[in-house]
C-alpha cells in the first residue's frame, strides 16, 4: 500500500488565526494590515500533524466558509486517507491545510520526512522573490533601495495607470540597480496597457509579468509577442487546462491554497512542466507553516515567491529560515521532518 492510500482512524480540528502584517500588503485589489488563516490539526491519537491555508476572497472563500468546509468533512469522514481526502473535499484552502496536515502526521508516524515519502528531491536553500507592494512611485523607490541587497524584487502594479506604473518601474530599477526583477499587476491591465508597459518593463530587466490580464480576458495573450515572458496566477486552477494554457503562458504560478495541498501541486508541477511551462512556486501572505509543504516543490522551480513571513510582522515558531538571501528548512524539527 503506497503512502497516499494509507488509512487511518483521526480526529480533525481547525481554528482561525490572525497573523499581523507588518505595515500594510497593497496589490491592485487593495490593502490589508492582517493575514487571517486557518489551521488544521489531524491526530491519530499518537501524534498531531498540522497544516496551515488562507481563504482568499479572489476565489469566493472566507475564513468562515473554510471552517465550515473542514467541520462538514470531519462529520462524514470515518477513515483518512491523502487518496480519499482528494475525493471527498474540492480544492482549494480547506483541502490545502488538511492535505498539509495529513502530510504532516504520515511523516510523524512513518518517521521519515514528507520530500522522502512523496518522492520528491530533498529540499535546500533556494533564493526567494520579495514583494514591493502596490505604492506611490516615490514611496516604491524608497522601499526598492530598502531592499536592494535582495536578489530578486517582486513589484506589485496595476492600479490602472499606466504612466504611473511606468514610473514605478524606472523607480524601483533606479533603487535596486543589481537586483532581479518580476512583476505582478494581479490582473489589473487591459491588452493594450499591457503592450505599452511590456517594452518597459523589457528595458529596465524584467524577467516575468505575473497575471497582467483578467483571468477571464486572458485568451487575447495569443497576440502577445513582448519581450518579457508571462506568468498565470488568477487564470490557473486545479482543473486548468494546461497544454491550453501554455498558448498564452510561458510560466505556471503554482499556489498550494488553489491545488487543494501538496498531492495536487505536485501533480500539476510534473504537468506543467510536460507542457513546456516554466514553474513558479508562489504563495499568500501567511506563516512558515504555509511556506513549508510549498518549499518542497522550489528546487526545480524558475521561480520562487514565498516571502509570505517576510511580510509578517512576526512568524509561528519554529519557521523556515531566512538566510543569505535564501529559504530553507531549520536543523531541528518542524512540519513535515517527521520528527
Amino acid at each position: 500500500m503506497g503512502v497516499t492510500s494509507q488509512i487511518f482512524s483521526v480526529q480533525i480540528s481547525a481554528q482561525r488565526e490572525s497573523w499581523p502584517i507588518a505595515g500594510s500588503f497593497t496589490t491592485a485589489r487593495g490593502s490589508k494590515t492582517s493575514a487571517g488563516v486557518v489551521v488544521a490539526s489531524i491526530s491519530d491519537g499518537e501524534a498531531v500533524g498540522t497544516g496551515e491555508c488562507l481563504p482568499y476572497p479572489r476565489y469566493g472563500e472566507t475564513t468562515a466558509q473554510t471552517l465550515q468546509q473542514i467541520e462538514d468533512f470531519t462529520d462524514q469522514t470515518v477513515g483518512l486517507s491523502l487518496d480519499s481526502l482528494q475525493q471527498g473535499l474540492p480544492a482549494g484552502a480547506a483541502r490545502n491545510a488538511l492535505d498539509c496536515a495529513l502530510w504532516d502526521l504520515l511523516a510523524k508516524r512513518n518517521r521519515s520526512p514528507v520530500w522522502k515519502l512523496a518522492g520528491l528531491p530533498e529540499p535546500r536553500p533556494v533564493v526567494t522573490a520579495f514583494t514591493l507592494s502596490l505604492d506611490s512611485p516615490d514611496a516604491m523607490q524608497q522601499a526598492a533601495v530598502a531592499n536592494a541587497a535582495r536578489p530578486l524584487l517582486k513589484i506589485k502594479l496595476g492600479d490602472g495607470e499606466v504612466a504611473r506604473d511606468i514610473e514605478r518601474l524606472r523607480r524601483v530599477r533606479r533603487g535596486a540597480p543589481r537586483a532581479r526583477l518580476i512583476v505582478d499587476a494581479n490582473e489589473g491591465w487591459s491588452f493594450d496597457q499591457l503592450n505599452m508597459i511590456a517594452p518597459v518593463a523589457a528595458e529596465v530587466g524584467v524577467e516575468m509579468i505575473e497575471q497582467p490580464l483578467p483571468a477571464d480576458a486572458d485568451q487575447q495573450l495569443v497576440e502577445y509577442s513582448g519581450a518579457v515572458p508571462l506568468g498565470a496566477d488568477e487564470s490557473i486552477g486545479a482543473d486548468t487546462d494546461l497544454q491550453d494554457l501554455a498558448t498564452r503562458y510561458q510560466v505556471a504560478n503554482i499556489k498550494l491554497d488553489k491545488t487543494g495541498g501538496l498531492s495536487h501541486a505536485i501533480a500539476m508541477h510534473d504537468a506543467a512542466r510536460q507542457h513546456g511551462l516554466d514553474v513558479m512556486i508562489g504563495c499568500m501572505v501567511a506563516t512558515s507553516l504555509s511556506m513549508a509543504p510549498a518549499l518542497l516543490l522550489a528546487r526545480t522551480a524558475r521561480f520562487v515567491d514565498l516571502d509570505g513571513p517576510l511580510l509578517l510582522a512576526r512568524d509561528r515558531q519554529p519557521g523556515l529560515v531566512f538566510a543569505n538571501d535564501r529559504i530553507g528548512f531549520p536543523d531541528g524539527p518542524c512540519w513535515g521532518s517527521g520528527a
